[in-house]
């Protein structure tokens, strides 16, 4: 008997143009394939308005679709290996500075080439056992396309101890994010400093996307304009709360979507300016960039077995840099 891992439910939007079940939640649910999703639908699994239809049904705005998944069983994850940069490495645990584009840990779709498939060849057998045995050693993770420093535990101890200082919020991590827009020329002039509180959780349109939602869950972060340039601004930002896409959807939020984000707003031109060579150099520096420019930067916490306060800090990686260099120089 196979046990359920998920269930949530989707409300169609007003407005909605009318297409196949099937279809629809192949767009609107996190790695979702047409087939698995018929395979749903045919096992009962999906509900519309309460009852059971077929994958050729026609959604309707205001339909309420309700999704209960059965738990797939778990992938053999593999030791491979991957190169990683280590900046700091002894019996306890380890930091990583993990490159855009690697996924934290297995998850559908995405078996290997992950940062756990990595560490498991690097550490061979000592990485904690807390987690499920597709997330050994992992204490908290990073977007796939989000670059930056994690910490990574060796053994159960050191896990639990870390995991309760990210619970307690006494971690201290700082990520920089370049942004649309002049947050000095939206907000009051000389504003350079605030705090943006949302409620956050998961769209009801699209399962894939998190969103502002006054029964989400609450959710704070913090900001600082480190610099600014005609249309993008480079900021630092520290998380009171640790939600999913948090920074993402705080900064889309309040007008200034992470540059490059494809998910939320962050690869539209999101100025008024409509000179040639401006909306040239955006077009340069979105094919610099295909992810959203953002990074984990600093961490910092108490070593679980030697009580000392460590604090680590990484570069902005090559496409980060690029664009601020750019910048900079047309200044």
């Amino acid at each position: 008997m196979r046990t359920v891992s998920r269930e949530f439910e989707i409300l169609v939007p007003a407005g909605k143009v009318r297409e196949r079940l099937d279809v629809y939640l192949t767009h609107h649910v996190e790695n979702a394939t047409r087939t698995k999703v018929q395979e749903a639908i045919d096992g009962g699994f999906v509900l519309v308005n309460g009852g059971k239809v077929k994958a050729s049904y026609k959604i309707s705005p205001g339909d309420t679709i309700r999704i209960s998944l059965p738990k797939p069983p778990a992938p053999d994850v593999l030791a491979e290996h991957i190169p990683l940069e280590i900046l700091f490495e002894d019996d306890y645990l380890l930091i990583v500075n993990k490159p855009a584009g690697m996924v934290t840990h297995p998850a559908y779709a995405n078996y290997s080439g992950t940062l756990v498939n990595a560490l498991l060849y690097y550490c061979k057998n000592s990485l904690s056992t807390l987690n499920d045995v597709t997330r050994p050693g992992i204490v908290h993770r990073l977007d796939k396309d989000t670059s930056g420093l994690m910490v990574v535990a060796k053994d159960d101890a050191t896990h639990a101890k870390l995991a309760k200082q990210f619970s307690m919020r006494t971690i201290d991590r700082e990520y920089w994010a370049l942004a649309w827009g002049r947050f000095t020329d939206v907000h009051r002039k000389g504003v350079r400093k605030g705090i943006i509180e949302a409620a956050l959780g998961r769209s009801k349109s699209d399962r894939k996307k998190i969103a502002v939602r006054d029964e989400g869950k609450a959710s704070v972060t913090e900001y600082e304009v480190l610099e600014e340039f005609e249309y993008l601004s480079l900021v630092k930002l520290k998380l009171r709360t640790g939600r999913t896409h948090q920074i993402r959807v705080h900064l889309h939020h309040v007008g200034h979507p992470v540059f490059g984000d494809p998910t939320y707003g962050g690869r539209r031109i999101a100025w008024g300016g409509t000179e040639k060579k401006k909306k040239e150099q955006v077009h340069e520096f979105l094919n610099i960039i295909d992810r959203q420019a953002l990074h984990a930067k600093t961490i910092g916490f108490v070593h679980p077995a030697t009580k000392e306060t460590l604090k680590f800090e990484s570069e902005l990686p090559d496409d980060m840099q690029q664009i601020l260099t750019s910048l900079r120089n047309k200044r």
